[in-house]
């Protein structure tokens, strides 16, 4: 069986005080007209630990400060063309309770447009769940997970999502 080069990525389950998650709107270039609604986060770089990596991903994409290490709450394995280069992505979600903010990090619009996001927008679990739009969300099941988490609180070990 050949190996499988998956990139190893850190993303922030944003929630704040009304239960809204905070997601990026990323415009996929293939296939053409793919958007797909995120948690903030990315890759991380070589020599990173998750957690460091987190941080920068949150100030970069949408200007959040973390101080604390937030929980670990989910983990996620997808083998498919995600990122050039790589069969998948490994996805490891921490959980960050913040009050509502206008998002704005420090990459420039242009910085924003090469990581694929056009958008940011806070969303309540029931929006995601009614949305009928073309758009999808990642995980599939978000107003699920995140409706979970808050009703139970952060999982003993981080839950396995699908896709």
């Amino acid at each position: 069986m050949p190996s499988v080069n998956l990139r190893h990525s850190v993303r922030a389950v944003v929630l704040d005080e009304a239960d809204r998650i905070l997601l990026c709107r990323h415009t996929i270039p293939e296939p053409a007209g793919t958007v797909v609604w995120a948690a903030p986060g990315g890759g991380i770089e070589p020599g990173e630990t998750p957690l460091a990596a987190l941080r920068r991903e949150l100030r970069e994409e949408v200007g959040l400060s973390v101080k604390n290490d937030p929980p670990h709450v989910w983990h996620q394995e997808v083998v498919a063309g995600h990122a050039a280069g790589y069969d998948g992505v490994i996805n490891d979600y921490f959980f960050v309770r913040t009050a509502k903010f206008t998002p704005r990090g420090t990459l420039s619009a242009e910085q924003l447009v090469a990581e694929n996001i056009s958008g940011l927008h806070w969303w309540h679990p029931h929006e995601v769940a009614s949305y009928a739009g073309a758009d999808l969300f990642s995980p599939r099941d978000l107003a699920t997970l995140v409706t979970t988490l808050v009703t139970f609180g952060v999982p003993a070990r981080p839950a396995r999502l699908g896709l």
